[in-house]
């Protein structure tokens, strides 16, 4: 009689497995016939080249949306798509590789992993608990501030992200009951936007960052340094982290006795005294760490390229004596996320030379848009609605850089503005996604825990969205008036 039975435990299982699987055909081939409706819609005074272009970008949006294959597969399929049908030079296509970008990314993940191969981390997690984690306040705001410090030698949002949930989810689960409801929501919540929020002020902390730096390079020859982005950027960077703070604090406000729990803290202290005093490898991390910092903010100084003191450290922390970890646990890096960067900025090349982003550029380049664009002031405030509208559409930060800033920066030459200026804010907007899952990788992060829904991101989501714009507009009026951007 149990033969039977496990046969039909076994059909259901397969059928189970099978849901997912032609969700994803569905996905796939969703998204080719919206490349080919795309193709056929766009204007016939559009160049072939341009609306292939514009097709595979659709193409890109849609897939790196909905991730019906891996994000690097993604990638290599759009490559392999971009050289098939010629849209540009094969020069053009695989030049993205070629970029000081894509070794910044690949050093960063390295210097990463050399770090996590120590105890660094999380010594600067118990600390930061171990004195302020016994209140509601004291926990958000550490698991707030620890990000931001991650930022400076930690470049990738999802790594610093990753590192930070287990810290969180330790701490939450420690506190037991009284973390089921608005408590256990918001510290879910200040991870992903901490993590958002670390990657403003320095500009390897966010591909976004590091693409909107190319971009600027490659079409006007503007070179925006390490220290010039953080003396931008720093001021929206400072004030967004008590919003934060703030905003969700009032958004899941929480009893009395919800907001005090000193035994958290008092296992933490536990955890931070067992670690010990600083060990071997990991002065040997802060001294590497210390010095490509140093590096990056002395660029204007040496001329270097932050790729370069990246690799530097990556080198130094896998030598034998000097390092604090091994060269084979160096190269164990994500190489999806290489995969992206090199794609995503060939997607900005090619965008840019199939004549794809003038046309697009032209169609938008209403009398209104222009009239806008020249006013300083009022062109924030364009760009800031304009690129939070459509990065809700596209919502991956890397397409959505790429896709916006080539359009921008056209559009920027027809109205005689400043292309810094408006490129500079449409990437502060396209990082700050905090109203969809998708938006940026720390909410895909937090959210893949299972312990948070996407609801949970739409009214703090929205606030925080609103009040990053204001504090973007009063920075821009103060702060880069001051500087002479304005």
């Amino acid at each position: 009689m149990a033969f039977p039975n496990t046969r039909v435990s076994v059909v259901t299982k397969q059928k189970q497995k099978s849901h997912p699987e032609v969700k994803k055909i569905i996905i796939l081939l969703v998204g080719i016939l919206l490349m080919a409706g795309v193709y056929f819609i766009l204007p016939a005074n559009y160049t072939g080249s341009a609306r292939i272009m514009l097709a595979f970008l659709v193409l890109s949006v849609f897939y790196w949306t909905f991730e019906p294959i891996p994000i690097g597969l993604t990638a290599v399929i759009l490559l392999i798509l971009m050289l098939v049908f010629g849209v540009v030079t094969t020069d053009v296509v695989y030049s993205g590789f070629a970029s000081p970008a894509v070794f910044l990314i690949i050093g960063g993940m390295m210097l990463a992993k050399g770090v996590n191969d120590t105890t660094l981390t999380k010594r600067i997690a118990y600390v930061f608990l171990s004195k302020w984690g016994g209140t509601a306040k004291g926990l958000l705001g550490s698991i707030l501030i620890i990000p931001q410090i991650q930022s400076f030698f930690i470049p990738a949002a999802a790594v610093r992200a990753t590192l930070m949930l287990p810290v969180a989810t330790m701490a939450l689960d420690t506190i037991g009951k009284k973390a089921k409801g608005n408590l256990g929501k918001m510290i879910l919540l200040g991870v992903a936007f901490g993590g958002t929020v670390s990657g403003t002020a320095v500009m390897t902390a966010a591909i976004g960052n590091i693409l909107t730096v190319e971009l600027l390079k490659e079409f006007v020859g503007i070179k925006i340094t390490y220290i010039q982005w953080f003396s931008y950027t720093f001021p929206i960077w400072l004030i967004m982290i008590p919003v934060v703070w703030f905003t969700l604090l009032k958004r899941f406000p929480l009893t009395e006795e919800e907001k005090q729990f000193p035994h958290v803290k008092e296992e933490l202290e536990q955890k931070l005294e067992e670690l010990g005093k600083l060990n071997i490898k990991e002065k040997k991390c802060l001294a590497i760490l210390f010095m490509i910092v140093a590096l990056w903010f002395t660029e204007p100084l040496h001329g270097l390229h932050p790729s370069v003191p990246a690799l530097i450290g990556v080198v130094l922390m896998g030598l034998p004596g000097i390092g604090c970890t091994k060269w084979d646990n160096l190269v164990k890096i994500n190489f999806d996320t290489v995969l992206l960067m090199g794609v995503t900025l060939s997607l900005g090349y090619a965008f840019n030379k199939s004549g794809a982003a003038k046309l697009v550029g032209d169609s938008l380049s209403s009398d209104w848009i222009l009239y806008f664009l020249h006013s300083p002031i009022v062109a924030v405030v364009t760009i800031l609605v304009i690129t939070h509208i459509l990065h809700l559409a596209v919502a991956n930060v890397s397409t959505a850089v790429v896709t916006l800033v080539p359009i921008f920066i056209g559009l920027s030459a027809k109205a005689g503005a400043d292309p810094v200026l408006i490129c500079l804010t449409a990437s502060i907007a396209c990082l700050h996604g905090y109203i969809l899952v998708v938006e940026a990788t720390p909410n895909i992060i937090v959210h893949s825990s299972g312990r948070i829904e996407q609801k949970e991101f739409l009214i703090p989501g929205i606030l925080l969205t609103v009040f990053m714009s204001i504090v973007v507009l009063l920075t821009a009026i103060t702060w880069w008036n001051w500087l002479g951007l304005l």
